[in-house]
């Protein structure tokens, strides 16, 4: 019969077992937690108003996973359907902008950096990229990356990026993605502040 010797754990052991037991807490009690986030109700049907410097913020409550919402960047107006002047259109976390093979308009975009939304005076004239068109799909590289995800907090963040838009009728606007989430931390309004440059 064989007698097996008592376990003994060092110190140092212990240690690091602690340590990576209050890792774990920290961890579960962070991903538990109301998310702070910039929080913005949806934009009126009214649309919005211009305020000093030219700067308007429009939100999208693009939270329905199936219908797009459409905006009309001159107007700051949202509408749950194209009609004939958007410029954008919103899913979730999906953007579109009107223009490129297949679209009516003349839109696209272009990815300035991440320099503040003030500091822009003029846009380039050139350079913008509409919508890609592969089979049923369509795709703008830009667009698809206006965000970061974290996959411990499950927070979906807007990069520090200015992008410059050229409308559906050839225009040319600034602007910041500021916010993925409406009233009380939900999911799902994409709020943007632009102007016209």
């Amino acid at each position: 019969m064989t007698v097996s010797a008592p376990l003994h754990v060092s110190r140092t052991g212990l240690a690091v077992i602690g340590g990576i037991v209050m890792l774990v807490v920290v961890l579960v009690v962070l991903s538990l937690r109301q998310p702070d986030v910039p929080e913005f109700a949806p934009t009126s049907v009214e649309g919005v108003d211009t305020v000093p410097g030219g700067y308007r913020t429009v939100t999208v409550d693009a939270s329905d996973p199936v219908r797009w919402h459409y905006i009309d960047l001159t107007r700051g107006t949202v509408s749950a359907s194209p009609g004939a002047g958007w410029d954008l259109a919103v899913r979730r976390f999906e953007v579109k902008v009107n223009g490129s093979d297949g679209f009516a308009g003349a839109g696209g975009v272009l990815d300035l950096g991440p320099v503040a939304l003030d500091s822009v005076r003029t846009l380039p004239t050139e350079g913008y990229a509409g919508m890609t068109i592969t089979g049923r799909d369509t795709s703008q590289a830009v667009l698809d990356d206006w965000y970061d995800y974290s996959f411990t907090s499950h927070i979906l963040s807007p990069k520090d990026q200015t992008l410059a838009f050229r409308t559906a009728s050839g225009q040319h606007v600034a602007l910041r993605f500021l916010s993925y989430y409406c009233p009380d931390a939900q999911p799902g309004c994409v709020t943007m502040r632009y102007a016209f440059r």
